[in-house]
């Protein structure tokens, strides 16, 4: 179930991603409450990576999923 939701809330910001030639991959969801994902494309060279994963995947994956409690990035 966590998993699905983590999914939504991916998928909603996937399109801003994708215009700028970029996506996320969800890797895992672990039981601890944290996310793995992937940034691929533009995202995953990009300089401000970080920023785009704190910023904008992990706040929107917390504001829709409480449960989630840190994304992190895996190469």
């Amino acid at each position: 179930m966590l998993r699905e939701k983590v999914e939504e809330a991916l998928n909603n910001i996937r399109p801003t991603l994708q215009m700028d030639g970029g996506d996320v991959e969800l890797v895992d969801v672990e039981d601890n409450g944290i996310v793995k994902v992937r940034l691929m494309g533009a995202c995953g060279a990009c300089p401000s990576s970080t920023m785009t994963l704190r910023m904008g995947i992990e706040r929107a994956i917390k504001e829709s999923v409480p449960e989630v409690l840190s994304v992190e990035q895996v190469w």
